[in-house]
C-alpha cells in the first residue's frame, strides 16, 4: 500500500466539494496537521473559529503542502460494521495475514474503518478467531468485532452452516464475548430461539450491540427484543420474514422503532431501490447503515471463495453458495454503495454520507475520532471524482492512495 507523508506533516485541501457535519462546502478547505484535522472551513480563507485544540507545525518541521482538488469531492472515510472479507481474504481464517489483506483491500476504496465479522462456526473456532482479531483492534487496525452466527435460525441461515447452528444460550454468548477480550462490538442472533431474548439482555449489559438477524421472528418478539435492548437490523429485508399486510413480521417492528438502526446491502441484488428509499424515509438517514457485508470476492474477480466453511461461487459479482445457491454476502465495497445510493437510488450525497460514515461511527462508538470531517477528529478521508470514483484515501493523516499527481 503507497503511504506518503511524515506523522508531522501540514496538509491543506483545497477546492473541493466537502462533506461537513453541516452540509456541502462547494468550494472548501480542509487542514490537516500529522494524523488529525485541524480545520475545515471555505477556500477562500482558513476557517474562523473551528480550529481544533492542534498545535501549529513547530519551527523546522515538515513544510506544508497545498493541494488543489477543484472538480472533486471530499468526503469522511466510510465506516463498515459488517463486513466478512475482501481481496481473496477473509477475517475467519483467523490469522493477522489474512485481517489485514481485507483491510487493505477495503481501505483502497476508501473503508477508513472496519469492523471485522466471523461466520457461523465451532465456538472454539470462533473463540480462536476473536483472540487474533482483538488483537488488531487493539493495535488500531479494526474497530471491534462482529460475531454473525452460530446464534440465528435454521431456516434463514442464508451462507451459514446448518449442522454447526446453535441456540443462543446466555453462556455460550459470554464465551464468544469473553474471548474476544472487550473488543466485541456487535452480535447478531434470532431472539426467538430458546436463550434469545435473555441473550439480547446480556450483550446489552455488557455494551454490546444486540442485533436482530437471520430471523424467523414475527413483529411481536421482535419487539419484546428491542425492549430487551436489541438495536440494529441486520441486513433488513435479507434472511428474515418478509413484511406482510396480516403478518408485518420482523421488518415492519425494526422500521417503526426509533430505538433501532437498519443496516443495508445497496449492491442492486440485495434490495431493489424501492425497497432502499422506503427505508429510508421510514427510518431516516441517522437510522440507516450502510453495509457491504462483504466476503473475500469484494475487490476480486469472479471464482470460488471460501466463506467459513462454506464454498461460494461468483458470478457477475455476484455470490452464491455452491450449494444450494443462496445468496452467501456480497462482493461490494463501500465507494460502489454510495456510487449507486446517488446515481440509481437519487439520495442526497448528505444522507448516503450519513449511512456510510456517522450512523455506524455512531454505534460502534467511535463517532468522537471517525465519521464525520471535523476538528480533532482523525484525518480520514476519501477523495472522489464527479462520478463518485475513488481517487484518493487518507487514513489517519497518511495517503493510503495518494492524489493524481502528487506520489
Amino acid at each position: 500500500m503507497t503511504t506518503k507523508g511524515p506523522a508531522g506533516r501540514h496538509t491543506v485541501l483545497t477546492g473541493a466539494r466537502v462533506v461537513l457535519p453541516t452540509g456541502v462546502d462547494d468550494n472548501g478547505r480542509i487542514t490537516v496537521l500529522g494524523t488529525r484535522i485541524a480545520e475545515t472551513g471555505p477556500a477562500a480563507a482558513p476557517a474562523a473559529g473551528v480550529s481544533a485544540d492542534v498545535s501549529a507545525p513547530a519551527a523546522g518541521s515538515a513544510p506544508s503542502t497545498e493541494i488543489d482538488l477543484s472538480g472533486h469531492w471530499v468526503l469522511p472515510g466510510f465506516v463498515d460494521m459488517h463486513a466478512h472479507g475482501g481481496g481473496g481474504a477473509s477475517f475467519s481464517a483467523g490469522t493477522h495475514e489474512e485481517a489485514l489483506r481485507v483491510l487493505d483491500a477495503h481501505r483502497r476504496h476508501g473503508t477508513t474503518t472496519m469492523a471485522a465479522s466471523t461466520v457461523t462456526g465451532d465456538l472454539g473456532d470462533l473463540a480462536q478467531q476473536a483472540g487474533v482479531l482483538s488483537e488488531l483492534v487493539e493495535d488500531g487496525e479494526l474497530a471491534g468485532i462482529h460475531f454473525e452466527g452460530p446464534f440465528i435460525a435454521l431456516g434463514r441461515c442464508g451462507a451459514h452452516q446448518p449442522s454447526l447452528l446453535r441456540d443462543p444460550d446466555p453462556s455460550a454468548v459470554r464465551k464468544l464475548i469473553d474471548a474476544a477480550r472487550g473488543t466485541a462490538r456487535m452480535v447478531t442472533l434470532a431472539p426467538e430461539l430458546p436463550g434469545g431474548l435473555e441473550s439480547v439482555r446480556l450483550l446489552s449489559e455488557l455494551g454490546v450491540i444486540a442485533a436482530v438477524g437471520h430471523t424467523d421472528a414475527d413483529y411481536d418478539i421482535t419487539r419484546q427484543a428491542i425492549r430487551a435492548g436489541a438495536t440494529v437490523a441486520t441486513h433488513l429485508f435479507n434472511a428474515m420474514a418478509p413484511l406482510a399486510h396480516r403478518d408485518p413480521g420482523p421488518i415492519a417492528a425494526l422500521l417503526e422503532d426509533e430505538r433501532v438502526t437498519v443496516e443495508l446491502i445497496n449492491d442492486g441484488t440485495h434490495l431493489h431501490p424501492a425497497v432502499l428509499q422506503l427505508a429510508f424515509r421510514e427510518a431516516g438517514a441517522a437510522r440507516v447503515a450502510f453495509i457491504t457485508d462483504a466476503m473475500g470476492a469484494a475487490g476480486m474477480g469472479d471464482g470460488r471463495y471460501p466463506l467459513g466453511p462454506l464454498e461460494v461461487e461468483v458470478r457477475d459479482g455476484v455470490a452464491r453458495l455452491v450449494e444450494g445457491g443462496a445468496i452467501a454476502g456480497s462482493t461490494l465495497t463501500l465507494d460502489r454503495a454510495l456510487r449507486r445510493a446517488v446515481t440509481v437510488d437519487g439520495l442526497a450525497v448528505t444522507d448516503a454520507v450519513t449511512a456510510l460514515c456517522r450512523t455506524p461511527a455512531r454505534l460502534l462508538g467511535i463517532d468522537d475520532r471517525v465519521g464525520s470531517l471535523a476538528p480533532g477528529k482523525d484525518a480520514d478521508l476519501v477523495v472522489l471524482d464527479e462520478s463518485f470514483e475513488v481517487t484518493a484515501v487518507m487514513r489517519k493523516g497518511t495517503w493510503l492512495l495518494p492524489p493524481p499527481g502528487t506520489a
